[in-house]
């Protein structure tokens, strides 16, 4: 929910914060913290719609995430342990951007690097970290100094031709931080941007391709350039090709569903039954309440599909997320690059969590 009008460019959020204080307040004073389905069961209940727009789902899941955190803070406990989990989330990083996060002409909208057999958190943020900041020394060295700006995430945006440049790229920083086959690369495609609903075709790299046409650019691409996870390949209500590219790159790469499910179990379950995806992208504010997120996690898990906790696009420097990733058991977390404080902030909380309880590394890849 957003406050429309001239402040803050229309992005402003009093309306939100004065339902909090003024609606959702009066009626959760006096319930206990750690109820916390019941809190956000009465939150769903007063607003009322499918969507949480008349409370608006910002006012909505900062107060569950307050509730929660209160609550660890009555055991005196973090909100990991609170939640009873200490597996130490796989993280995707975003080192560099196209599509709407960045203002050059790729289609695709993340590549990511994934450390994929790291021997700690802290293991795995140095090689990463390494690995972006080669990549940026490439960058600039072979197209200016501009070619470091970066994007909405944190990853860097130059003017590259086309998403093979970009890959290249990486696998050369890859290569040249030393890494080799320890690191894999992640792409969010974000399909649904690049899109055209009228030809039914999708524009990437100065061609228009059609659904299949797409799954064999994508079939290319993920063994020469080491791919691991892809998400978003196709538009967010295309299942049936979705389907068929989990049958066949499914074995050997994550196929992730976020603008397809948006966190939401219905559309999850029909993901479920066609066999559409191995992986969903879990954001708390998509959906809107913690125990919601902590059901779609369970859902998942009962259904063998992995789960990726992330972060958004227009973050803050809170690091719930963080702990969330690791009290579910997760196993990977989506946060952005190594770089600028909001992304920071949930990578310093994972290496804290390290060190206070000495949680495992998942193994996922």
């Amino acid at each position: 929910m957003r406050d429309g009008g001239k402040r803050f460019l229309g992005k402003g959020v009093l309306n939100a914060v004065q339902n909090v204080n003024g609606i959702i307040a009066p009626e959760l004073i006096g319930m206990e913290v750690s109820e916390q389905q019941k809190i956000d069961k009465k939150m769903i209940a007063l607003d009322g719609t499918g969507n949480k727009s008349n409370l608006g789902a910002n006012a909505m899941v900062a107060v569950s995430m307050a509730a929660m955190k209160a609550a660890a803070c009555e055991k005196k406990k973090q909100v990991y342990q609170h939640l009873g989990g200490n597996i130490l989330p796989v993280p995707m990083m975003n080192i560099l951007n196209g599509g709407k996060h960045a203002g050059n002409s790729l289609a695709i909208q993340e590549f990511m690097i994934i450390p994929k057999w790291p021997r700690s958190f802290r293991n795995a943020m140095e090689m990463a970290s390494e690995t972006y900041h080669v990549l940026g020394k490439r960058l600039e060295k072979k197209y200016g100094a501009g070619a470091r700006n970066v994007g909405d995430e944190g990853g860097f945006a130059p003017n590259l031709k086309d998403c093979a440049c970009a890959l290249e790229e990486i696998i050369s920083a890859v290569e040249e931080a030393g890494y080799g086959n320890e690191i894999g690369i992640g792409l969010d495609a974000a399909a649904s941007s690049f899109y055209d609903a009228k030809s039914g075709k999708y524009f990437i790299d100065g061609r228009r391709l059609d659904s299949g046409a797409l799954m064999d650019y994508y079939a290319e691409i993920v063994p020469k350039y080491r791919i691991i996870s892809v998400e978003d390949p196709f538009h967010e209500e295309d299942f049936g090709s979705f389907a068929a590219m989990t049958a066949k790159l499914g074995a050997k790469v994550q196929i992730v569903g976020d603008d397809l499910l948006v966190t939401n179990p219905e559309r999850l379950g029909v993901a479920v039954k066609r066999k559409a995806v191995n992986a969903l992208l879990l954001k708390l504010n998509q959906i809107g309440t913690v125990s919601e997120s902590m059901k779609v996690a369970e859902m998942c898990r009962k259904n063998n599909i992995r789960v990726v906790v992330s972060h958004r696009s227009g973050e803050s420097e809170d690091s719930f997320i963080a702990d969330f990733a690791v009290g579910i058991g997760a196993g990977q977390i989506k946060a952005g690059a190594p770089a600028r404080g909001e992304r920071t902030a949930k990578y310093n909380q994972l290496l804290r969590i390290e060190e206070d309880r000495h949680a495992v590394m998942a193994r996922v890849f």
